[in-house]
């Protein structure tokens, strides 16, 4: 007959530097995992510094904070094993992304990740020295492999050194950024691991929002035939049991740590947690009810992501409020409504700043908008402002009917209003420019791209649309039905269009996703059925517009390769790609 392990998977929210506030979500984590006689229980990568800590690593005090912290938290570890991500450090200073393995109040053992990351929005091998040997726990007569993130990309990593020892499970705990589509990435590598190495494999994701990046938990438990058998929550905390009928699972009666010596690198250590149970670790353990993890599907992630990264940059950041510039446009609604739903309605309020160009329905969409969401609503004509910027410019324009200036000096007068608003509310200005216009540079630096935080900065206008379609029908409406139709505008001059300046949304996107995501030539793209003329005028447009988006400020990331972390490139450059 089989034994039961119950093992925790804690997919907590860490703050980079709030080592506190960390370890207090991490010791009550394990006090709710003893309550119910969890055996043992896995914490995120780096959930003591919060991930990722970035160049915070070269901070000596940074690192002797996590290790202080480290030590509080491993008396905690009675009757229990805890595996907790932390850094550590060797005696000649290297350091090391780690999973610390606690038991009996005791540090046991300490596991270094041996894949560093070097790609994409990762740089872990400008911090972190490489591990040499792979890991495992023996937990009764069960092995158990322990890993890290990246550990687990790679056919030849350490899960393979770990089934070849004998493992029955391997946990693998993780700081895996979002992005669409990686769900079942994910999934399809775990099940791989699990069927083809015929184990267990626990995969416990942190969640919440880092700057640019969103982690989207999603932690779960695979079976050795490949079925996910408990799932955590999407893009919210939680705490999942799962009790696993492992063959041969015995409580021994050893007090303590005994090491024993295996034929290759891999180091196997005897973890026992019956000193106050002895030869029960299958006895009197609580019945536990099952849950349904809320999961969404890939519009409805995005979305989630987009609310997660705003409520916490904006919190995290020490920010209460936040303003929006709403025009009435489709981008700016959005956001005001992602907006809500991150931080409530009392904490958002929405400037209406209509210049004599906006419309009618513009200017009522932002109204109705704003009595939807049951948010403040302020209005402030700039029209008296631009006259007298005109006046003052006059005489030293060499060309005054200049099209381009005018339009501008509306838009960085609605920038200078908004960030004036904030120095006085000390509300945090969320920008509303999206991918699309971001990459070819139909946006205007110090004005709508003035602000703190760029909520739609990584989605194109096509998934725009989608999202508040989908937003629209996931409650009760309230994104106007004439902001979903009418035709996009700056609405920065008479009867001015988006589509006067740039192809159709649906062909830009489209073509810019191949030129930023994919990084193919514009030769190459014309394949696809666009003009080559097409093509190579929009790669410029992107090319040209780097120092604007340089000085954006920060924005969600959801694709595979955002403007920021992923894509780095010069602003001095003239190579093209041809």
């Amino acid at each position: 007959m089989s034994d039961l392990l119950r093992i925790a998977m804690a997919q907590i929210n860490s703050s980079v530097g709030d080592f506190e506030g960390n370890k207090l979500k991490i010791i009550d984590c394990i006090n709710r995992s003893k309550c119910v006689k969890a055996d043992i229980i896995a914490f995120p990568e780096l959930a003591i510094t919060g991930y990722p800590p970035q160049d915070l690593l070269f901070n000596k005090n940074f690192i002797e904070t996590n290790l202080k912290i480290l030590n509080e938290i491993i008396p905690e570890s009675n009757g229990i094993t805890v595996i907790l991500g932390f850094v550590d450090k060797d005696q000649n200073d290297n350091l090391y992304n780690a999973a610390a393995i606690l038991s009996n109040q005791t540090l046991k053992d300490t596991y270094h990740k041996i894949h560093l990351p070097n790609y994409g929005v990762f740089d872990e091998k400008r911090y972190f020295s490489q591990g040499t040997a792979a890991k495992l726990i023996l937990l009764g007569d069960t092995k158990i492999g322990v890993s890290i993130c990246e550990d687990i990309w790679h056919s030849n990593g350490p899960i393979l050194e770990q089934a070849q020892q004998g493992a029955k499970l391997s946990i693998n705990i993780n700081g895996s950024p979002y992005h669409a589509g990686k769900k079942k990435i994910r999934e399809d590598l775990l099940k791989s691991h699990s069927t083809k190495h015929h184990l267990f494999v626990g995969y416990v994701n942190m969640v919440g929002g880092q700057d640019e990046l969103v982690f989207d938990g999603n932690s779960m438990l695979l079976n050795p035939k490949g079925n996910i058998i408990s799932q955590a929550n999407q893009f919210e905390e939680d705490l999942v049991f799962t009790d696993l009928k492992i063959d041969h699972l015995k409580s021994k009666s050893a007090h303590s740590i005994q090491s024993t010596k295996s034929d290759s690198n891999v180091n196997t250590y005897v973890m026992n947690n019956s000193i106050k149970l002895p030869n029960e670790l299958t006895k009197n353990k609580p019945v536990l009810e099952k849950q349904s993890p809320i999961q969404y599907n890939e519009t409805g992630e995005i979305y989630a992501a987009l609310v997660l990264g705003t409520k916490d940059y904006v919190l995290k950041c020490g920010f209460k409020k936040v303003i929006v510039a709403l025009s009435g446009g489709i981008d700016s609604s959005l956001v005001t409504t992602i907006a809500v739903d991150a931080l409530g309605a009392d904490n958002v309020t929405a400037i209406s700043l209509p210049s004599k160009y906006s419309s009618k329905s513009s200017v009522e969409d932002a109204e109705l908008l704003s009595k939807n969401l049951a948010i403040n609503l302020q209005t402030i004509p700039i029209k008296s402002s631009v006259n007298i910027f005109d006046e003052t410019l006059k005489a030293h324009l060499e060309n005054v009917e200049d099209d381009l200036t005018s339009q501008n000096v509306q838009s960085r007068i609605r920038g200078l209003i908004m960030m004036a608003l904030s120095n006085n509310t000390g509300a945090l200005v969320l920008t509303t420019g999206n991918k699309s216009e971001m990459a070819v540079g139909y946006a205007t630096i110090y004005g709508d791209m003035a602000g703190g935080y760029s909520v739609i900065k990584d989605v194109p206008k096509t998934l725009v649309y989608k999202l508040a379609h989908y937003r629209n029908t996931i409650a009760q409406p309230v994104i106007p039905t004439s902001v979903l139709l009418k035709a996009p505008s700056a609405e920065l001059k008479p009867n001015q269009k988006d589509q006067d300046y740039l192809p159709e949304y649906d062909v830009l996107d489209e073509i810019l996703k191949e030129y930023i995501e994919n990084d193919n030539s514009p030769f190459d793209i014309s394949k696809k059925g666009f003009a080559l003329e097409l093509v190579e005028k929009i790669a410029n447009m992107v090319d040209k517009s780097e120092y604007k988006r340089q000085q954006a400020p920060p924005g969600i990331k959801i694709s595979r390769k955002n403007f920021g972390r992923d894509r780095r490139m010069p602003i001095s450059n003239r190579f093209r790609i041809n």
